[in-house]
């Protein structure tokens, strides 16, 4: 029987996946062989040297040690895609609490408790409503600076409002590509997609290449007035810099949900407080897939949407399963095919890919009689983890 532990409150949805016949799932559990997670910092955690894989259920691993944990040999997942139309929905009330005078309007209506004649205070609205205009967002044109799965449905909500759509994502897959409208205009650079939007919004994972890539450098280049729109990661944007282009009318406003103690009253910020993948339908999503990307790993070796390792899928095949992981250096897969010919194991099929300093293998092989194949596969030098399944 699997081990599946769990930090934070999962949805049910996705622990029902777990069948009772394969699998015990507490937040107890010693010796895992699995740990299901939602934003609980692991940085912090020993982990048993059971666990074979970590399951985020959402797309940031910023709370999880992918490098130490791929030197282990530990599969760490995330559920990309899963809460894209939460924060897409999000993204569209960014853009217009900062584009309306909405927030500021309703503020000033509390205001006016003290005015009990209906009649009065419609008169009073009527005369000071027009403080509160602002623009539409069709015609408009809005920069996303990341195209996957989130920038993408971004992308096809501004274009269904009537916007003009320029992107730009340096490390665009072939899968997003093939997403992506082809109305969405290429930019060449973020500084050159700055340069002509009227609004931007940012869609990049928080990692070292985007720590604080909007600084004083980016808002420099941003067209004058620009709406800039952060439902990414808090890391990506230097908050000074952020204040410094709203003081000097670089930037007209600033909606993100992420609150800094420099924004505290300032009318030009709109700070929520990360509330973008916060709904019953997102949670389930990314527990569904989370639960899923672990069962199938388990199982059946099977990799995808990892954030360390290869992804790699191959049907089963009768007989049994070897998968293995090793540092990504010549000469180990072969040094593992003479170990299975040395004890006269067939192999049916095989799938080998690697991703950087990692290598991933899934080979299925005829039923063994020999109980060493394993061990003996273990001790291959750079090898750093082996499973037989079946």
């Amino acid at each position: 029987m699997y081990k599946i532990k769990t930090f934070n409150q999962i949805s049910v949805k996705g622990l029902e996946r777990f069948s009772r016949e394969k699998y015990e799932v507490a937040s107890d559990i010693g010796h895992p062989d699995a740990v299901l997670l939602r934003s609980h910092k692991l940085h912090n955690e020993v982990l048993a040297d059971s666990v074979l894989a970590v399951a985020r259920a959402g797309a940031g691993v910023n709370n999880v040690p992918v490098e130490d944990y791929s030197q282990k040999g530990i599969v760490v997942f995330n559920t990309p895609g899963a809460n894209a139309n939460a924060v897409k929905e999000l993204v569209l009330a960014g853009l217009l609490l900062g584009s309306r005078g909405i927030k500021s309007g309703i503020d000033h209506v509390t205001t006016l408790h003290d005015v009990h004649d209906a009649a009065e205070l419609h008169k009073t609205l009527e005369a000071q409503k027009k403080q509160f205009a602002g623009n539409e967002l069709k015609g408009k044109t809005l920069g996303i600076v990341g195209l996957g799965a989130i920038g993408s449905m971004v992308a096809d909500m501004a274009l269904a409002l009537g916007m003009n759509v320029v992107g730009f994502d340096p490390a665009l897959s072939i899968e997003a590509a093939w997403r992506l409208s082809s109305d969405v205009q290429k930019a060449e650079s973020m500084y050159a997609l700055l340069a002509r939007c009227d609004y931007v919004s940012l869609h990049v994972p928080a990692i070292k290449p985007t720590q604080h890539m909007i600084n004083d450098d980016a808002l420099a280049q941003a067209k004058p007035g620009m709406l800039l729109v952060n439902f990414a990661r808090e890391s990506i944007v230097d908050p000074q810099a952020i204040v410094k282009a709203l003081d000097s009318g670089k930037l007209r406003g600033y909606v993100c949900d992420f609150p800094e103690p420099v924004f505290y009253g300032r009318s030009d910020v709109i700070a929520m407080p990360h509330i973008g993948a916060s709904t019953a339908e997102a949670e389930e999503n990314c527990a569904i897939m989370a639960a899923e990307q672990i069962m199938d790993y388990l199982e059946n070796g099977n990799i995808k949407n990892s954030v360390n390792f290869p992804e790699v899928s191959m049907a089963r095949c009768e007989g049994q399963r070897i998968i293995f992981a090793n540092k990504n250096v010549p000469k180990v897969l072969g040094s593992v095919l003479s170990v299975l010919a040395d004890h006269n194991v067939n192999v049916l099929d095989m799938m080998n890919k690697s991703r950087g300093d990692l290598a991933y293998n899934i080979l299925d092989v005829e039923k063994m009689e020999n109980g060493h194949v394993i061990e003996a596969i273990r001790n291959i030098e750079h090898v750093t983890t082996v499973r037989l399944i079946g």
